[in-house]
């Protein structure tokens, strides 16, 4: 077995390296745009020239969602063009391939739990982006796994963790859209699952949703970020969508039915709070 990530230094690429060098050591690559840009497939064919991998897990994404609506053909590059790149390395040379998509695929408009075979209708462009590569994949490479996820944060890059505990320390006061739904998602959760599905000895290819396990709307999640972190004087407001408005369109409820990846995996997920509560304490061991 011998596997690459890309997207190795973001959030999810991060949490990978430690599960992967933890549970199966010695046998992975990792690599970020600063060593391949994966946009360009001629560049991409020559990097993988000479090299062997029975694995690929694409973390690689644009997902800086309201900028994506200006610089939409830097997205496309990216979530589709660089997908596409690698899976026709993929299908050339026999390689599974595990590609990680968003909930942004769906116009947030249900009133449950999005399955796997629900209708897509992305609203930005950043989800457009994230279909076409989903099927620009599994045309190439059907039994490929994509695993489309949610509200996703860690101890690493930037996120919505990170970004309440510091506005909450330099204005003591944050308002925060509570009419958008879903599901927060810790990394480490996913990379777990990820690392499950890779030391598995079955292989089921197809589209999967995992998120941790519960509902919260944004507002939600921020007091619950502070309520953990012991910084309940910080004051938290609800506000509508109308009162926040962003370049990108985004769903108002995107939680996802982890049904099938639960099934047919065994993988156990922990509650939103619980996992939470284990990032904050990471953040707290950290040099500030």
């Amino acid at each position: 077995m011998n596997i690459l990530i890309t997207g190795a230094n973001g959030q999810l690429g991060s949490e990978l390296r430690g599960v992967l060098e933890e549970k199966m050591p010695g046998i992975t690559t990792y690599i970020d745009y600063q060593d391949l840009d994966l946009t360009d497939r001629a560049e991409v064919e020559r990097w993988f020239a000479g090299r062997e991998f029975t694995h690929i897990v694409n973390c690689a994404a644009y997902t800086a969602v309201d900028r994506a609506e200006e610089e939409s053909g830097k997205c496309a590059a990216v979530n589709t063009d660089a997908v596409e790149n690698l899976a026709r390395i993929a299908a050339d040379r026999d390689i599974k391939m595990i590609h990680i998509s968003t909930d942004y695929v769906f116009d947030g408009h249900a009133y449950r739990p999005y399955t796997e075979s629900d209708k897509v209708n992305p609203t930005s462009q950043y989800g457009s982006t994230k279909r076409k590569g989903e099927t620009a994949l599994l045309a190439l490479v059907p039994d490929s796994i994509v695993i489309r996820t949610a509200w996703l944060y860690s101890p690493f890059g930037n996120n919505f963790v990170k970004t309440m505990l510091r506005i909450g320390r330099e204005r003591g006061a944050i308002k925060v859209v509570a009419d958008q739904i879903g599901t927060p998602t810790y990394a480490l959760d996913l990379a777990n699952a990820i690392v499950s599905i890779l030391s598995d000895h079955r292989w089921v290819g197809g589209i999967y949703h995992f998120t941790d396990e519960g509902v919260a709307s944004w507002y939600d999640f921020a007091v619950a970020i502070h309520r953990i972190a012991g910084s309940e004087n910080v004051k938290i407001s609800p506000i509508p969508s109308a009162d926040y408005p962003t370049p990108a369109t985004r769903p108002f409820y995107s939680v996802l039915d982890k049904s099938r990846i639960k099934a047919t995996y065994g993988i156990k997920i922990p509650h939103w709070e619980t996992s939470l509560r284990h990032c904050l304490q990471r953040l707290n061991e950290l040099p500030q």
